[in-house]
């Protein structure tokens, strides 16, 4: 495995806590949080504002994925 790959590898892992970070702030449980967090295609800003305007968890998870 090169420099570069080894560099992307925890460059993605920096970037996936960072999401489970907000997620968990904005309210999301650890597991919600696990799996949007990992879930490129989710928008994480999407996420964060669908809690904050009131949507159930559960709701914005069938929205989401």
């Amino acid at each position: 495995m090169s420099t570069a790959n080894i560099t992307e590898s925890v460059l993605e892992e920096l970037v996936e806590r960072w999401r489970l970070d907000s997620l968990e702030r904005a309210g999301y449980d650890a597991e919600s949080a696990a799996v949007l967090a990992a879930s490129p295609e989710v928008d994480l800003h999407l996420a964060v504002s669908l809690l904050q305007r009131g949507c159930p968890v559960s709701l914005a998870l069938q929205i989401l994925l």
